[in-house]
Parts: C-alpha cells; structure tokens; sequence
C-alpha cells in the first residue's frame, strides 16, 4: 500500500512539475498554426540566438573535458597540500548564484576592471560578446566532468596503470589504452551535463553578454525578449528548441544509464 502511495505522488509530481509544463510549451507554440511556428523560429533574430548557443556549447564542451578529465586525475592520483581547497573551488559554481558569477566576471574582465582594462589599449574587449559568454559558462559548467570522472578513478585506483608503465607504456598509452577505458562512461555522462548547462544557462549571460539583439542574445535571452515583446508565438517556438535540446540530451544520458556499465556510488 504504501509502496503504490509513493509511486503515486510521485508520478502526480512530475507530472504536474514536469510534464504539463513542458506539454504546455509545446501546445502554446503550435496555438497559432504550424506556419506561424515556422516562421517564429526562421525569423533572423531567433537563428542567430540559435546559432551562437550552439556556438558557445561546442567551445565549452571540449575545454571543459580538457579541464574536469586533469582535474579529476590530480585529485584522484596525487596527494598535495590544498587538495581539499582544489576540490571545493572546483565546486564552488554549485553554490554560487549565476548573477553574481555574471557581475564578478563584469568587474573583472569587464572595460572597468583589472584584466579588461590592460587588454582594452590592445583592442581586446572580453565582455558583451561571444568571448564573455564562454568565460562565464565555463565557470558554472567547470564542476559537471571533474564530478562524473573523479570518483570512477577513485575506484578503479592504480593497479592497471603501474602494470602498464612497468610494460613500458608510456603516458599517453596509458592514457589511452588503461584510463581513458575506465572513465569512458563517466565522461560522457559530464560532457551531457556540461552541454545541457551550458545551452540552458541565463543569468550569468545575462549579465556579461550585452543582450544585443542578433548579436549577443543566447536562446534563453532571445525567449525572454520575445516574450517581454509579447510575441508569445515566437518566445514559446523558441523555447521548444531549447526544450527540445535538453530533452535530447536527457534522452541520451538515459540511454547511456541504460546500456553503460552499472556506476559505483560516489564516495
């Protein structure tokens, strides 16, 4: 009894947090007629909104697998004065609101700030553009790879990798032939994380991005406009998109749950 209680408030949870809202999307862009949801998301402010989301998350992604792949091996295979600093700062964009990561990176790379204002007389501009919008997404995307890998290197420990250097492999075999097996799945569960983030992410580009229209508008700034506008059409068509992305994204993390190797709980 209680087992099918909990089953039941579950499903009517998601089904009122999740479901109908993600169903409502869908019905209020198609409201108008199929025409006038293609013609909201062809329209030029929109695409451009598009593309440099795309844009932003396919720069972020692989600097992010650089990043969080390093960090994990460090704090996993070394010990060091200040790892658990390392570990907290690398979390730290957990914690932290995006608006005050967004004014914190204004302040600092910002025409006013330190960095953007020795960089400014070279002509180089950080904030209001594509550069800033980057900077700040990898900051609130940095933890998502590091998280997923970490604690695979924790339990998988050293042994393959000392077999294999005592064979006479070098660092990158044993890279790639010893860890990079090992960590495969944990990877590509934080490259999707680190993508659907970095798509979805509003106020810290709000706040360094300028929201200049056709130009620096993400495609959660451009449903925002759209929607202040009163274009309810185009602010929903667009929202499906992004919608559409994340559930793209969640469908391939379930699939990578479903067939990928069972995953140890994380210490």
């Amino acid at each position: 009894m209680l087992r099918r209680f909990l089953i039941g408030l579950a499903l009517a949870f998601l089904g009122l947090m999740v479901l109908l809202p993600v169903l409502a999307i869908f019905t209020r862009a198609f409201a108008d007629g199929a025409a006038a949801y293609i013609a909201a998301i062809i329209e030029p402010e929109t695409l451009a909104a598009i593309r440099l989301t795309v844009v932003a998350a396919v720069i972020v992604v692989p600097l992010n697998i650089v990043f969080g792949t390093a960090a994990a091996w460090l704090v996993a295979r070394y010990r060091f004065w200040g790892r658990r600093a390392l570990l907290i700062l690398i979390e730290l964009p957990f914690a932290m609101s995006p608006i005050v990561v967004g004014l914190c990176f204004l302040l600092i790379y910002g025409a006013y700030g330190p960095v953007g204002a020795a960089l400014e007389p070279y002509g180089i501009q950080l904030m209001f553009n594509l550069t800033g919008i980057v900077l700040v997404s990898l900051f609130i995307t940095c933890p998502f790879v590091m998280r997923e890998i970490l604690p695979v290197l924790m339990v998988t420990g050293e042994d393959e990798e000392k077999a294999a250097l005592t064979l006479g492999a070098n660092g990158w075999q044993i890279f790639r032939h010893v860890v990079l097996p090992n960590i495969s799945w944990g990877l590509a569960y934080g490259t999707m994380l680190t993508m659907a983030r970095a798509m979805g992410e509003f106020g810290a580009v709000s706040v360094v991005s300028g929201a200049i229209r056709g130009r620096t508008m993400t495609l959660p700034l451009q449903i925002e406009l759209l929607y202040n506008d009163y274009n309810a059409t185009g602010a929903f068509a667009a929202a499906t998109v992004l919608t559409a992305l994340a559930l793209v994204t969640l469908i391939i993390r379930g699939l990578l749950n479903r067939f990928g190797p069972a995953r140890e709980v994380h210490p």
